[in-house]
């Protein structure tokens, strides 16, 4: 790679007169993907500082520019984090900016606190065939489904169910849940080696029955937002199905569009 030039991917072996368009990607892209592998294979750990934009423009054959704006991309993602007079951080879910980042329920005065968990139930199980179609999964294959109610304030406030793929969070158990004292997230990241990249949400108004009105304490029929989460990892894997009932009468959900 030697210039800025965006270039095409190498023409196929078939015939010259295909109807394919070729495929342009632009140099800082494809510096943005190989500073992603880097990442994904663990080269660089969670929290840990990346070569600076000179190093990895050496290590590239690019200028520093070309650097620069692969690294503006990836830090707009939240793949990593600047700080400034340090240099480049691998984005980690044990910083205190990344803690809020997955969890948008906010309280109405404003005061941002980070729930307390009761965990009701950590069972592994075969994935039902819809669980398996939403993680790209085989139906019948091992996941770890767990329960857990959130509390803000000593009031309980969400109630969620998560479905985990089991090959990757082999060990994963309520003890374990209950001994860790940080954010799900970070658990997962430090304890697993998977670190949510981004999420995809549906959400929708419904009302509590009677199940959901005893785990958090309120009336049959009180509305509340149904949440359903898919997380990601690198190279857009499917991780977690996550689906949470979000009581409002305190808090909204709040999300920030740019």
């Amino acid at each position: 790679m030697q210039s800025n030039e965006s270039k095409s991917l190498p023409a196929s072996d078939g015939d010259s007169y295909s109807s394919a368009a070729p495929t342009f990607s632009p140099l800082y892209q494809q510096i943005k993907a190989l500073i992603t592998q880097s990442l994904q294979s663990g080269e660089w750990k969670p929290g840990e500082l990346i070569p600076s934009e000179m190093e990895l423009a050496a290590r590239f054959k690019v200028s520093q520019g070309t650097v620069r704006k692969a690294i503006d991309e990836l830090s707009s993602e939240n793949l990593v984090v600047r700080r400034q007079g340090k240099g480049t951080f691998v984005a980690t879910h044990h910083e205190a900016r990344s803690q809020f980042r997955f969890l948008r329920l906010v309280p109405d005065n404003g005061e941002r606190v980070y729930p307390e968990n009761k965990i009701i139930e950590v069972k592994r199980l075969r994935a039902p065939a819809e669980v398996a179609r939403l993680l790209e999964m085989k139906a019948g294959e091992s996941v770890v489904f767990l329960k857990r109610v959130q509390f803000f304030s000593g009031v309980p406030t969400i109630l969620e169910e998560l479905w985990l793929p089991g090959a990757i969070f082999k060990g994963l158990t309520m003890e374990r849940l209950n001994e860790y004292k940080g954010p799900m997230y970070a658990l997962f990241e430090s304890e697993f080696g998977t670190h949510m990249i981004r999420a995809h949400e549906e959400i929708r108004a419904v009302c509590a029955d009677k199940d959901v009105g005893d785990l958090l304490q309120i009336e049959v029929g009180v509305p509340l937002l149904n949440v359903e989460r898919i997380s990601y990892t690198y190279g857009d894997r499917a991780v977690e199905l996550r689906r949470g009932l979000y009581l409002t009468n305190a808090h909204h959900y709040r999300n920030e569009l740019s």
